[in-house]
């Protein structure tokens, strides 16, 4: 019974401690006055984070036993306004370490939310000339939060007992946008050994050339994607393979927008073991070896 508690404890309590990407302000929100916020009763139906004003990572780490070395910075989905931070973010970072895989989980910068129910806002102002101008403002803030979160990643690899060449990332929607887009113009510092794409909003308008030396990618999408982001998953993926890339993709029937772990009874429930077949197949599991 003992032994059975802590497995559940170890599961359910699985934040070590938060990490705050900035010393002081983060540069580009100097004039941010408003305070972070989560929602837990909305239409989505499940906990939203929201005014992120201090960009910060979520630490989760899994047991030295049976710790592989790799990690995977997680980037909630949210419309560029809120952050999906159970659904899209803690619960896949207690999959990953109870499958030895360290998780940091990044709140990065969004968009201002006026009242205290963001997706209502979201949802009312989506598609509008106003909203697609706030994203274009958080847009580069959030990317800079990204990277940074990578480059902090690396940079504390042995005091996390981890491989420095074995730092990926995964994101989720918007997250997915960021998870991307770090995949272009990066630097050795901040440049992810793995990335994982879910669902990501990228369109070509976010996309420059593709690197050389450009890390390996994980695709998963739903054909019914309620937002109609399905072909921009199949054309990352094409334009992956088309420059010599490693790439795999998952393109299901069904699932919708925004599943995440969120159990439908459907294929799209198992995405998450995909992946990690996908990073054994690729070697990011096996302790002590690194790709590089």
């Amino acid at each position: 019974m003992i032994s059975i508690l802590l497995i559940i404890n170890s599961t359910l309590f699985a934040q070590q401690k938060i990490i705050q990407l900035y010393p002081g302000t983060a540069p580009g929100s100097e004039g941010w006055t408003w305070s972070e916020g989560i929602s837990e009763h909305n239409a989505a139906n499940t906990p939203k984070v929201y005014n992120v004003v201090h960009p910060s990572l979520g630490v989760f780490l899994p047991d030295a036993s049976i710790a592989t070395g790799a990690a995977v910075i997680i980037c909630p989905g949210g419309s560029f306004q809120t952050l999906s931070i159970e659904n899209e973010g803690n619960e896949e970072a207690r999959w990953l370490i109870a499958h030895g895989v360290a998780a940091f989980v990044l709140k990065y910068r969004v968009i201002h939310t006026l009242t205290d129910d963001p997706v209502k806002e979201v949802l009312v102002n989506r598609g509008s000339k106003d909203y697609q101008a706030e994203v274009a403002k958080v847009l580069p803030l959030a990317i800079a939060d990204t990277r940074l979160a990578i480059s902090y990643v690396r940079e504390h690899a042995a005091d996390y007992g981890l491989s420095a060449s074995k730092i990926g990332i995964m994101g989720f929607s918007a997250g997915g946008t960021l998870a991307a887009s770090s995949a272009y113009r990066y630097t050795p510092e901040n440049k992810p050994d793995f990335v994982a794409a879910i669902y990501p909003f990228f369109p070509a308008s976010l996309q420059s050339e593709i690197p050389a030396d450009a890390p390996p990618m994980f695709i998963v999408a739903a054909t019914d994607d309620d937002l109609g982001l399905a072909p921009q998953s199949v054309e990352l993926y094409q334009k992956w393979t088309a420059a010599n890339h490693v790439a795999e993709l998952h393109m299901y029937t069904k699932g919708g927008h925004g599943f995440g772990m969120r159990k439908q009874n459907i294929p799209t429930d198992s995405w998450i073991e995909r992946l990690g077949d996908w990073l054994g197949l690729e070697g990011f599991l096996t302790p002590g070896i690194s790709k590089k």
